[in-house]
């Protein structure tokens, strides 16, 4: 049972070392990795995915509940607990979706018959393009993709640690994905520009020169102004699938949709 993680400091780009001692994330804590763009997120999310010890640009060390992982630990996908779903993550294998999920399920020594079409139920929960189960995953959209890898990565891969790079880009619902996922027990990490995400997550931690420059807490002051933007992003989400639906959006729906 993972606890919690500990980030060890690496160096920035200029090969200074990290202002911090170590950052742990604990179970059923979510948080959100910020900052410009070339500023150190992926590098980071990147060592937490291979468990770095000190083998990676930023010498970064990870450790779990406070150990260093053991060889089959990092490198077994079996066995590993941390699931990656990037804005570039994509599926090359010539499978239907059930074919996908039924190999990732035997490989993860599941035998609950049920879990398959509970996984597509919970993807489609993240997408407004249905997904069948006998889809081939490589004609998926990027928004299908993301939202069947999360589904998968929540109940089939169980993993107990979950990174999420961007998926504001997928084109999924990300409401959906951050309301299933805040009370799961798990470790989750999201890379961000969006401001409803950030401002929803538990903590956040501030990049820069590629390195961690600041870590914060939530402000109590933050909820209003996240509740806030969750009602406008709906609404802004409507008039997105509204065009999608190949609609004409007149200034009376815009406006009754933003007012």
């Amino acid at each position: 049972m993972i606890r919690e993680i500990t980030i060890l400091p690496g160096f920035d780009k200029d090969g200074s070392r990290e202002g911090f001692n170590e950052l742990n994330l604990k179970a059923g804590e979510t948080v959100s990795i910020v900052g410009p763009t070339g500023s150190g997120k992926t590098a980071l999310i990147s060592d937490i995915e291979l468990l770095a010890q000190g083998d990676t640009a930023t010498k970064r060390k990870v450790l779990i509940n406070g150990t260093v992982p053991d060889e089959q630990t990092r490198y077994n996908p079996a066995l590993k607990p941390i699931a990656m779903i990037t804005q570039n993550t994509k599926c090359f294998a010539d499978l239907t979706v059930v074919e996908f999920l039924e190999i990732h399920a035997r490989a993860r020594k599941i035998e609950n018959d049920s879990i398959i079409e509970e996984t597509i139920v919970l993807a489609n929960n993240f997408t407004g393009e249905k997904i069948y189960a006998g889809n081939r995953v490589t004609t998926l959209s990027g928004g299908q993709t993301r939202s069947l890898l999360i589904a998968d990565a929540i109940l089939i891969g169980a993993a107990p640690i979950i990174l999420l790079d961007e998926i504001e880009n997928a084109g999924i619902f990300k409401q959906e994905v951050i309301e299933l996922i805040v009370d799961s027990g798990k470790v989750i990490v999201f890379v961000t520009h969006d401001p409803v995400i950030a401002l929803h997550t538990d903590r956040r931690i501030i990049m820069e020169n590629g390195a961690i420059k600041g870590i914060l807490g939530r402000d109590e002051s933050e909820i209003h102004v996240a509740q806030n933007l969750i009602i406008l992003d709906q609404r802004i989400g409507a008039i997105r699938e509204e065009l999608r639906a190949g609609k004409v959006i007149s200034n009376e729906l815009a406006l009754l949709n933003l007012a």
